[in-house]
């Protein structure tokens, strides 16, 4: 352990002595941040453990070249709740979502196809291109629209045990079976069919062209180690529309400052109520004693003691790496080794001199203000995922390219600016072995070649390139293969299957140990739901009152 380290140990040491916690709160991410809040103001002495030397996790900004704040992993803000910035006053704390309107598809032949977040404008660009699918557009939102009505209200209550005769696991079950029998038989099947089927069937049912089934299928694949071809990817897709932004559902936006500014926020309303942060302070075990959790064993050593401890990394982090293996059933220890957690993104974030040029986008054009893509095609798409199954990033990769700075200044010098490009697909092992640094610049010129087929002169603007693949996201993070949902999004992975049956209630088999992250219910995303979820189910246990926490509302 370096010398500085040794120091700030003894002297954490001696300023707190023996004290036990009521509870430590494993991980700075998002969700960890919002559960310590909420454990914090219902009255607990709440301690929060964080490896880095910086908190935020995935939703961090960082600056890596002078004048440039990166938004280093997570990018945009739409599914964070409301209720929960609500409830711990994060506007107060600085916290502003700009948000943002448009967007492009560019194509192959020099055309584009634009995106508007005025439904009618939207349905006008389409008939460019084509007036079915223009008129098909309605019906396609009215669909989607419904399933996020179904879903949306379940991501702020726990799941329902189905195996349980508990008074609460049978009302959430009724209330279950109620939304889902008031949907009528032909919603119904729709709603299962929906759950199941791929982003492509899905969207072969309303349109004929290419580029606007592109357009939606992207939405269906982001950060899933599926193609979209792939049963299941229909639901992705509704996991990243019933977001909002400002009350205007389905909307995205930048986080003014980064993402980390989030966090940033979620850290000084923790603190505003006593909370303590403990920052280059890495877990090696959750001490677990006769059945029951008694605290934590710090990397070199140190032992911090709790009545109960909340991790907020993957369950496979938490439960292969930081529990001892006897102390959890075997039946247990297998569904978790079989939770599906493979990596599929990378990242590539770039401080550019000037702002880049995209002939074919009119001067000033809005879209630029939004996510720009270059796969126009879903056929496109499921080749750069064939590239991922044989075990290589993608030659022709999908990319979601945003440059915040042109909504806000904050983040560059004056006349630069900063992009953000996230990578589809991106494989936790280069072919089996290990990635390589050869490889991360490989895989990073990629990117810069397929932006630069669009935007004559890009290379010559670029000041600075972070790039990350699931390597770094996994030893910075702590992504477990870079898997940023911490698991994948798919019908078995979900409500009370997530993380394993029996435990989707964010309690684990060691008494007083709790998960919280995007393992947990309703799943990835800067949402900050499984924090919020995962806080109630503690105080329920602990008998303290839940009126500081807004609840879930049947209205979307």
């Amino acid at each position: 352990m370096p010398p500085a380290r040794v120091a700030h140990c003894r002297a954490w040491r001696g300023q707190v002595g023996m004290k036990t916690w009521d509870a430590i709160v494993v991980g700075a991410g998002h969700n960890g941040l919002v559960n310590a809040c909420y454990l914090q103001r219902a009255g607990l002495d709440v301690l929060v453990v964080e490896k880095n030397d910086w908190i935020g996790g995935a939703a961090v900004s960082r600056s890596l070249t002078p004048g440039f704040l990166y938004s280093n992993c997570s990018y945009v803000c739409s599914l964070f709740r409301p209720e929960i910035m609500r409830d711990l006053e994060l506007p107060k704390y600085g916290l502003q979502v700009i948000s943002y309107e448009g967007g492009a598809v560019f194509t192959q032949d020099g055309d584009y196809l634009a995106n508007y977040r005025d439904h009618h404008a939207h349905r006008r660009e389409f008939a460019r291109f084509s007036k079915k699918d223009a008129e098909a557009y309605d019906r396609y939102a009215r669909d989607v629209t419904r399933q996020c009505r179904f879903i949306q209200p379940l991501l702020m209550r726990t799941a329902p045990d189905p195996t349980s005769f508990k008074p609460r696991d049978i009302g959430e079950l009724v209330y279950l079976g109620r939304k889902f029998a008031g949907l009528g038989a032909r919603e119904m099947a729709d709603t299962l069919r929906f759950w199941t089927m791929s982003i492509s069937d899905f969207l072969d049912e309303y349109f004929e062209t290419d580029v606007i089934k592109a357009n939606f299928a992207l939405s269906g694949i982001i950060g899933t180690a599926l193609g979209p071809m792939s049963p299941g990817t229909a639901y992705v897709l509704l996991h990243h529309y019933m977001g909002e932004v400002d009350g205007s559902v389905g909307a995205w936006g930048y986080a003014r400052g980064g993402m980390g500014a989030i966090t940033r926020a979620l850290a000084d309303s923790f603190r505003a109520t006593g909370g303590t942060i403990r920052t280059g302070a890495e877990v090696e075990q959750i001490l677990v004693r006769g059945g029951r959790t008694e605290g934590i064993v710090l990397t070199g050593g140190e032992e911090i003691r709790a009545r109960l401890v909340v991790s907020n990394a993957d369950v496979k982090r938490t439960f292969l790496k930081l529990v001892e293996e006897k102390e959890l059933p075997d039946i247990f220890l297998r569904r978790v080794r079989n939770f599906r957690m493979r990596g599929s993104s990378g990242k590539v974030n770039i401080a550019l001199d000037s702002m880049p040029e995209f002939p074919a986008l009119p001067p000033d054009s809005p879209c630029l203000r939004a996510d720009l893509h270059f796969t126009d095609s879903v056929e496109r798409m499921e080749r750069a995922y064939d590239d991922w199954k044989a075990g290589r990033w993608s030659a022709d990769p999908f990319l979601d390219v945003v440059i915040p700075t042109t909504l806000d200044p904050t983040m560059a010098p004056p006349g630069k600016h900063f992009m953000s490009c996230f990578v589809q697909y991106c494989p936790p092992k280069v072919e089996g072995r290990d990635w390589t640094d050869a490889d991360r610049d490989a895989f990073g010129e990629t990117v810069i070649s397929q932006i630069a087929d669009y935007s004559p002169g890009f290379r010559d603007r670029i000041v600075h390139m972070e790039v990350r693949t699931p390597r770094e996201l996994e030893a910075e993070v702590g992504l477990t293969e870079g898997n940023i949902f911490q698991g994948e999004l798919t019908f078995d992975q979900l409500l009370f299957n997530r993380p394993v049956p029996g435990y989707a209630q964010y309690r684990s088999p060691v008494g007083g140990l709790y998960i919280c992250g995007s393992s947990t219910h309703p799943g990835g995303g800067v949402m900050g739901a499984p924090g919020r979820n995962a806080a109630a189910e503690i105080l329920r246990d602990l008998k303290r009152g839940i009126e500081h926490m807004s609840p879930a509302h049947d209205v979307i």
